[in-house]
């Protein structure tokens, strides 16, 4: 998939033109948290209006080789971190094929082992609204490289697990937290240092790579599981985390002007940014949402996204693999069935994100939730055959994700440029909190009713019920509607 994009973008990908390497830009975005730009001082009596050439970092061996072939480094940085989303998301989801060998070797009720995943994607998402901060002061890749090295450790320490609270403890809060600083924040904080143009593109294909990841990986899990125990289960994300650590470390850097470039689609360098450039960006997230709350659509978008979180990684992406267990469906087949939602969730995101740009976002998110709600109502009718899963993957593989797009066009639309990424990063918590009510609530549900479809039932009038709220937004007049689609 990475490679098609990739080729996609081929054609167009920037060769050099001469680069200009000065400390005064145009204006853009300049209160952006993630366009803050340093600048050199300005020459003694030059009152603004000469351009200082100013001392850049001398490009290194591999932006060389790559601008040797007309081929902007940006996409080399692009490439790793596509990999490390993928990685990362893989760790995440993985643990939906070893609840029932936990619960088979220990004892462990669904309920114990669901809090360990409520906590996990609670944590991951508490960690969006300040990654960026972090990244902001420490580089990307520091955070990145570290995140990875504590991925890996604590699928190391999973293997030794003989009680609850140590899964609790390596799955719950050293996976939480570390891939929550790889999540889509980062992939959002890539795009907009290293791109001008084709920064959709690049937002599309990392944020359906962080989707993908945790389903793909699903099949080779479960055989691993089936045939070699569940410790080896991790060894696949454990292995490509390991290698994507390396992979941070030699090619990644946190701005175009760390190799003396410009970013894509620009012809002038701007200087890397003082790490105190931009104030104290944890004071930025919380006046974000100060703002935010004060809003009826924040509340809304929070709320819709809420169910998105609840409907599918933490019901779906948990639950589906046991739930398919109760059916007779072994878990070597129904990871292959999570594997395909993840093959279609790829294009259905990058396709939604065609469609925000084109269409009213409200409807389309009134599809997304009205059809996805549907789906989960109509699951236990199927029999669970192979037949009636297999049109069930690809429908909902195509709407897993297809909800992001149009969330974050709806928040730029309501908070600006400036502060709709800090928006996101709040709204995006309260899709983690929906996750970790239905990873922890659907655990529960079958312990007590010993049956997962009374939380099947519950997410898909949710769903039903969020394609109606979302029509509550107040629509853009015309002449609004057109610039929000301009950008």
């Amino acid at each position: 998939m990475a490679i098609l994009a990739l080729r996609y973008a081929l054609p167009t990908i920037y060769r050099f033109p001469p680069i200009t390497r000065v400390s005064q830009m145009r204006h853009r975005d300049q209160n952006d948290i993630f366009h803050l730009r340093a600048r050199a001082p300005t020459p003694p009596h030059s009152h603004g209006s000469e351009r200082r050439i100013i001392d850049l970092p001398q490009r290194g061996f591999l932006p060389r080789m790559f601008e040797r072939v007309g081929i902007h480094y940006g996409w080399a940085v692009t490439g790793v971190v596509f990999l490390t989303m993928l990685s990362t998301s893989a760790a995440m989801g993985m643990v939906g094929v070893l609840m029932l060998p936990l619960k088979t070797e220990f004892g462990w009720d669904l309920g114990a082992i669901s809090g360990a995943l409520a906590l996990r994607v609670l944590l991951y998402g508490m960690v969006a609204p300040f990654a960026a901060a972090v990244m902001l002061r420490y580089g990307v890749r520091t955070v990145v490289g570290t995140a990875l090295a504590l991925i890996v450790i604590g699928l190391a320490l999973a293997t030794r697990i003989t009680a609850v609270w140590q899964l609790w403890l390596t799955w719950g809060v050293i996976i939480g937290l570390s891939t929550g600083a790889t999540a889509n924040v980062l992939g959002a904080t890539i795009a907009t240092r290293w791109f001008t143009k084709r920064r959709g593109l690049v937002i599309g294909m990392l944020g359906a790579s962080n989707a993908t990841g945790q389903l793909l990986f699903l099949p080779l899990a479960a055989w691993l599981s089936e045939h070699d125990g569940w410790r080896y289960g991790m060894l696949p994300a454990g292995a490509l985390c390991l290698t994507c650590l390396v992979l941070v470390l030699v090619v990644v850097r946190d701005y175009p002007a760390s190799v003396g470039l410009p970013s894509y689609g620009e012809s002038a360098v701007v200087p890397v940014p003082s790490r105190f450039s931009g104030g104290n960006a944890l004071k930025l997230s919380f006046a974000a949402l100060s703002v935010a709350s004060g809003n009826r659509t924040f509340w809304i978008l929070a709320s819709t996204f809420f169910v998105c979180g609840l409907s599918t990684s933490g019901l779906v992406q948990n639950h589906f693999i046991p739930l398919c267990h109760d059916f007779g469906i072994d878990t070597i087949a129904a990871s292959g069935v999570l594997a395909t939602m993840g093959a279609f969730d790829f294009v259905g995101t990058i396709f939604s994100g065609w469609l925000s740009d084109r269409f009213d976002n409200r409807w389309l998110l009134f599809w997304y939730y009205g059809l996805r709600g549907l789906s989960l109502l109509v699951l236990p009718y199927t029999d669970f055959s192979l037949y009636g899963l297999s049109i069930f993957a690809v429908f909902y593989g195509l709407d897993w994700i297809a909800t992001v797009p149009p969330t974050v066009k709806l928040t730029s639309r309501s908070f600006g440029r400036e502060t709709s990424p800090l928006v996101f990063g709040w709204i995006s918590l309260a899709h983690q909190m929906g996750s970790a009510t239905a990873a922890y609530g659907a655990g529960v549900s079958r312990d007590a009713l010993l049956s997962y479809l009374p939380a099947f039932f519950a997410a898909g009038i949710a769903c039903v019920v969020a394609s109606i709220a979302i029509l509550t937004i107040r629509k853009l007049s015309a002449e609004a509607l057109l610039t929000t689609l301009a950008e």
